[in-house]
């Protein structure tokens, strides 16, 4: 069985970013989406090296310490639609919609 975390999936493509999709970090947010309900020791991990990636669109930590705390005291107050916005909000600040995305084929616009 082969390891299918984000870092394993980073390591093999060698950090290359062909384009957004191949982001380590899109990894973890995805990854951290997916545990909101159910690992919350799991989305703290996740979190912590999202505060030490960089993100240069708002010259700032991908996660700063701020919004991590709040969503893992929003997670232990059992506020999960509050986490969800706040992890949601930072996930637009590092990835934003282009308009390419937003009219591809497929989409209602496109």
């Amino acid at each position: 069985m082969t390891d299918e975390s984000p870092a394993a999936r980073a390591y093999r493509r060698g950090f290359r970013q062909k384009n957004k999709r191949d982001d380590y970090a899109l990894d973890l947010f995805r990854e951290a989406r997916a545990k909101l309900t159910s690992d919350p020791a799991r989305v703290a991990q996740i979190l912590g090296e999202l505060t030490r990636l960089y993100n240069a669109l708002t010259d700032t930590p991908i996660v700063d310490l701020a919004t991590r705390a709040a969503i893992l005291a929003s997670l232990d107050a059992g506020r999960i639609d509050d986490a969800t916005a706040l992890l949601e909000r930072r996930y637009e600040l590092y990835a934003p919609i282009d308009e390419a995305e937003r009219q591809a084929p497929g989409t209602p616009e496109g």
